[in-house]
């Protein structure tokens, strides 16, 4: 195969910048020019790209007078630019190796005991949000719904029930227009469930501000407003996202953003650690949403990290286990039940007893066909969801374009549920035993309720609860049908809101009442039925297999679905229903979460490279030509490149020149941006070091305490006569930097690179002169398509 001519190289792109991320990918216009690869036969375009300083803040002024597109174009084959990658490899240069040797095996041992205590802290700190998100939500839907209800009430006897339905728009619009604010205006990256952003970052991706304090508040705060007003969301996905912030945070030692440190375990500052105890925290989150700490683990395994070895696995374990404990330890006191932690957790489906939850081996069909049908509904959701999210993108940027139409879709879930509940005549006989928390009567007769406010009328958990464990005959057909149908649609235009919400409770809420329903005709249809069409059994089985067709998890939300109904009797349907949903989905669309990161144009790397990607090579992808630092470099050479706002590189090879300047040099090394920063804040030049008697000596704990945020270039001064020295690199350089042949296939660089977590990947020649450098968004950009092997554009988003 003939040498491919790169159109862009790095020169002109930027590898990993510090821009802060908006949520909305915009594309900026630029030339397309396009190359044809001889023997291939496929079309690659690659963006030519404006460069900008992404380290400069846009001032409110300048901001205003460029003005802001009434659309912003947006194509999904675009990568952006502006994510920076983790550094999961160790800098393994001299300052590393001497800590390493200083420290006795009592200090391993300290290290491995702190790992232990963090898990714990993370655990119980998650536990701790769980519950105050659990009772403000619990007191204030019961204060709002219980005084709609006296407002119904009161205007049933009176007339005039269109009060109740503006009553009831108004209280949910509010909560809602609090919660949608404190996102749009505050914290963007706070929207959502947060699971996309932390799947990414522990893939390796640095999502600007994802697991910062303030992201934690408004995530918290966001989520209560939401459940409260109405809105057909889950509080799951933000107990993930907090545990990964509450983990972060923890880890360090520190609050950057209240500019705190407490000087402990700062051995951990650094991006291997850090995605470790992340994992642990976002396991946390699940366990303390479902009380399920196995499912927790396998969530973290399944959806989340990308690195994995044993003893992560149990410290994980440990942290979910402390998390589930720390929370129902606290309901219980707050139920006025002391030690009684038999609570499933944050959401609550109730036990299902054995004798009520036995099935049949015939059955085993009806349980994928099932399946089949929650794998198309699920890819329904998601593709209506797919262009829903392209629309809100090109039309609803403006934060307050986002409010009002969060408001909006408050006031519209309100009113549909009132006009529901109002033309419903499912009227049910209410025991005194009953287990609805907000019975409403309106037109039923006394001493019944009407059965489509048990589903509307209440908070999503709640109304799952009751489909799973209601007596048969409580809903009928109609009810179960009409409730599918229009909460299906309201989730899907929810999901993507600018609020902080979840997609679990909509998704198992819509598969659990057309999982009720399918027992309600199967007892029908069969003059047996009513003795083994349980509808609370089929409507788990519909649950699942929503959930499974939209979010395409298998093993880890077997066990969960497990753990938090309390019966392991379903284990072998579910995971058959998971898996059939899994498969029928994937046939259509892909699952909600990988939308949503291929929607934001992230460079997210999947488990294994393109199936026919086996034809190109290292040097066909690598990024060229590349900037190289001598061993020893002059400090103005350093602050220029570092300057260079059209290049923004963050890792430098580090070469001995050869006699002959125009021909590459041999590696000997690789040094990073934030390295370099670090070192010109400390002027560490080397005729400086000559002149002291007494100079401190450079150490790891220098390059720690500026982790993660290192000051941006412009922020070091540096004078004129020291730009005329010189740097000498050897001691903080990686000399042992990993490498490739220019001959080595996409496969083997992206299996290389994706299982050490790298940053960067130095590509050498025959005599190991650098010939370019690999990083994530030269693998990240090819990707399988309908047409074969394809490119993504890359664009400055």
């Amino acid at each position: 195969m003939a040498n491919i001519t790169k159109k862009v190289s790095w020169s002109s792109r930027t590898d990993e910048s510090a821009a802060a991320w908006e949520g909305t990918p915009l594309l900026n216009g630029s030339e397309q020019h396009s190359r044809q690869l001889s023997g291939g036969g496929t079309i690659f375009q690659i963006g030519r790209l404006s460069t900008v300083d992404l380290e400069e803040e846009i001032t409110p002024e300048e901001d205003s007078a460029r003005g802001r597109p009434k659309e912003i174009p947006h194509n999904e084959k675009l990568l952006s630019l502006k994510y920076e990658s983790l550094d999961y490899d160790n800098i393994e240069n001299q300052l590393f190796l001497e800590e390493e040797r200083r420290m006795s095996f009592m200090s391993f041992r300290c290290l491995e005991i702190s790992r232990w205590v963090i898990c714990g802290l993370i655990g119980f700190l998650t536990g701790l949000i769980a519950c105050f998100i659990d009772i403000v939500v619990e007191e204030l839907a019961g204060i709002k719904y219980q005084v709609i209800k006296e407002n119904i009430v009161k205007f049933t006897e009176m007339g005039g029930l269109s009060i109740s339905l503006i009553l009831w728009a108004v209280l949910n619009s509010s909560f809602v227009m609090v919660g949608a604010i404190m996102v749009a205006f505050f914290e963007p990256i706070a929207a959502g469930s947060g699971i996309p952003q932390i799947k990414c970052y522990l893939n390796g991706v640095k999502i600007p501000r994802v697991v910062r304090l303030k992201t934690l508040v408004v995530k918290v705060c966001g989520v209560i407003c939401s459940v409260v007003g109405g809105l057909a969301v889950g509080k799951e996905g933000p107990m993930i996202h907090s545990g990964a912030v509450v983990a972060a945070g923890v880890s360090q030692g520190r609050s950057t953003s209240l500019k705190r440190d407490f000087k402990i375990f700062e051995y951990f500052r650094r991006d291997t650690e850090k995605r470790d105890f992340v994992s642990a925290g976002a396991a946390a989150g699940v366990s303390a949403a479902f009380g399920a700490p196995v499912g927790g683990v396998l969530f973290s395994l399944e959806e989340g990290a990308s690195f994995w070895n044993q003893m992560l696995t149990w410290r994980i374990f440990f942290a979910s286990m402390i998390s589930t404990f720390t929370l129902n330890f606290f309901l219980s006191i707050y139920h006025n039940k002391p030690g009684d932690l038999s609570s499933p957790g944050l959401i609550n489906f109730g036990r299902f007893e054995s004798e009520s939850v036995a099935y049949n081996l015939y059955e085993i069909p009806l349980f994928i066909a099932m399946g089949a049908i929650g794998g198309f509904l699920g890819a329904l959701f998601n593709i209506l969801n797919y262009w829903l999210t392209i629309f809100r993108i090109r039309y609803v940027h403006r934060p307050c374009l986002q409010v009002m139409e969060a408001m909006l879709v408050a006031a519209v879930t309100a009113t549909v549920s009132f006009t529901m509940i109002y033309f419903s005549n499912d009227c049910q006989p209410l025991d005194q035993d009953h287990a609805e928390e907000y019975p409403l009567q309106l037109f039923c007769a006394d001493g019944e309720y009407n059965s489509m406010a048990t589903a509307f009328f209440n908070t999503p958990e709640r109304s799952v609860r009751s489909l799973f464990h209601n007596q048969p005959g409580t809903y009928n057909p109609l009810t179960l049908g009409l409730f599918t149908l229009t909460y299906f649609f309201l989730a899907c235009w929810t999901y993507g809101l600018a609020v902080s919400a979840g997609v679990f409770i909509p998704s198992l809420l819509i598969g659990a009442a057309w999982g009720r329903l399918c027992g309600i005709l199967l007892a029908s249809i069969t003059s047996e039925g009513s003795i083994w069409a349980d509808p609370g059994k089929y409507a788990l089985i519909g649950a699942a297999a929503q959930l499974g067709g939209i979010v395409r998890m298998t093993l880890s939300l077997t066990v969960i679905m497990m753990e938090a109904t309390g019966n392991v009797t379903y284990g072998l349907p579910i995971m058959l229903v998971l898996m059939t949903a899994k498969i029928v989905g994937d046939y259509f669309q892909e699952g909600l979460y990988d939308i949503h990161i291929k929607l934001q144009s992230v460079p997210f790397l999947h488990w294994e490279a393109p199936a026919t990607s086996h034809w190109l090579t290292a040097r066909e992808v690598m990024s060229s030509p590349v900037t190289c630092l001598n061993k020893i470099e002059k400090v103005g050479t350093i602050v220029d490149i570092l300057s260079n706002t059209s290049t923004n590189h963050n890792g430098f090879p580090v070469v001995v020149q050869v006699s002959n300047s125009d021909e590459p040099g041999k590696l000997c090394g690789l040094i990073l941006r934030s390295q370099l920063i670090v070192l010109l804040k400390h002027k560490v030049f080397v005729e400086l070091a000559q002149s002291r008697l007494t100079h401190r000596k450079l150490q790891l704990k220098d390059f720690r305490d500026a982790y993660p945020r290192f000051p941006p270039i412009q922020s070091i001064h540096v004078s004129q006569d020291e730009r005329e020295c010189m740097m000498d690199l050897t001691e903080f350089m990686n000399p042992t930097p990993y490498t490739v042949p220019q001959e080595t296939s996409l496969p083997r660089v992206f299996k290389l690179f994706r299982a050490l977590g790298l940053r960067h990947l130095v590509v050498v020649d025959d005599v190991n002169r650098v010939v370019g450098l690999v990083t994530r968004k030269d693998l990240a950009r090819y990707h399988l398509g309908k047409h074969g092997l394809e490119e993504l554009q890359l664009a400055q988003t």
